[in-house]
């Protein structure tokens, strides 16, 4: 948990400072070997490499070569892109989880910020 958990710390970091080629390359790696640990390297090979997740695989792990390679805005924004794809299946368990807890959830149902999630949380997609 360490590892991913620094993972998304230099991430972020790293897009705050206009994103510094090194902190998110650092953020990439930690984060991959993070979710290889915590769930295990053949369950994370299996999630990352399934038929139906291939597009989203490639622009994920394309989107972190590219960071590496050294072009930090193209390759997050492929990389984000593949993470929604990933993950996409997530996020109404997300939603349906943030909903209930007492402040967060009030703020997610305000008028305007509740139709936007209510678009992210009826994902149709199982994981």
């Amino acid at each position: 948990m360490g590892l991913t958990g620094f993972g998304v710390f230099f991430l972020f970091f790293g897009m705050i400072l206009f994103f510094d080629k090194a902190l998110l390359a650092i953020g990439n790696v930690l984060f991959v070997a993070g979710l290889s640990f915590v769930i295990g390297l053949e369950r994370t090979f299996r999630f990352f490499f399934q038929k139906h997740k291939m597009k989203a695989t490639g622009f994920f792990l394309g989107g972190v070569l590219i960071v590496l390679i050294g072009w930090p805005l193209i390759g997050m924004i492929l990389e984000i892109y593949g993470f929604f794809l990933l993950f996409r299946g997530f996020f109404p368990v997300v939603v349906g989880f943030i909903r209930r807890v007492p402040v967060l959830g009030y703020l997610l149902n305000l008028p305007g910020i509740s139709s936007l999630v209510d678009k992210v949380g009826e994902s149709n997609n199982m994981v």
